[in-house]
């Protein structure tokens, strides 16, 4: 078997966050009585991180460096207090982190989110999902695509990364598999589509987490 461990993206990947995400920047944006955004218009502001996710969803006018701080501040504040209100994890995720026990995968979780806040999610959410390592945005490790954060986890694991799988939603999480040498697959119930995630280098697509299994056992019969 080629495959040794997984890294999965953690918001439109393991967990539903959008609502939350929303939620909290419609609430800065009203605070500066800004138009709030609709829910579908947050599934492209996301994936880059939270401080490009404010500068998005500011309005051409307000888009000043100061400014953008100033309530990348705010929305800090407002979704640490509201990341677990309607969040929650895709239908299947459970079961599908269950049941790689059976192929002895070694587990870690990757994201744009504020470090802090990404450990809060997954020990909030996943409690029982024994990932090795989650890892946010931090001093130490920048955001994606930069690969950084996915090699230092493959370090960590002592799997190279060609024995990683790497499962994201976005382009984000597409380019960074491939930077870091990984094997990248797509997962369609998040937030981008399959033109995007193929565009951006998407090896093996998946429409339901379970499907994940399959690509394991072609994994074993080849090997």
């Amino acid at each position: 078997m080629k495959f040794k461990g997984i890294i999965f993206d953690l918001d439109g990947t393991l967990v539903n966050s959008l609502e939350d995400i929303a939620d909290s920047m419609n609430k800065v944006l009203e605070r500066y009585s800004f138009p709030a955004h609709k829910l579908q218009a947050y599934k492209h502001f996301v994936g880059n991180g939270i401080k490009n996710l404010v500068r998005e969803a500011l309005p051409e006018s307000s888009k000043e460096e100061i400014f953008v701080l100033k309530c990348y501040g705010l929305m800090m504040e407002e979704y640490r207090n509201n990341c677990l209100n309607k969040t929650r994890p895709y239908d299947g995720i459970v079961e599908l982190l269950n049941s790689l026990t059976t192929f002895k995968m070694k587990l870690a979780v990757l994201s744009n989110k504020d470090h802090e806040l990404a450990k809060i999610v997954v020990t909030s959410l996943l409690p029982n999902c024994n990932f090795e390592e989650v890892i946010g945005v931090s001093a130490e490790t920048p955001r994606k695509p930069n690969p950084l954060g996915a090699l230092l986890i493959s370090q960590q694991l002592g799997i190279a990364p060609e024995c990683l799988i790497y499962v994201g939603d976005s382009d984000v999480d597409m380019q960074t598999a491939n930077s870091a040498g990984m094997y990248a697959v797509g997962a369609l119930w998040g937030f981008r589509t399959q033109e995007e995630l193929m565009a951006s280098g998407a090896k093996y697509l998946i429409k339901h987490p379970l499907e994940l299994n399959q690509l394991l056992r072609e994994d074993i019969a080849m090997y």
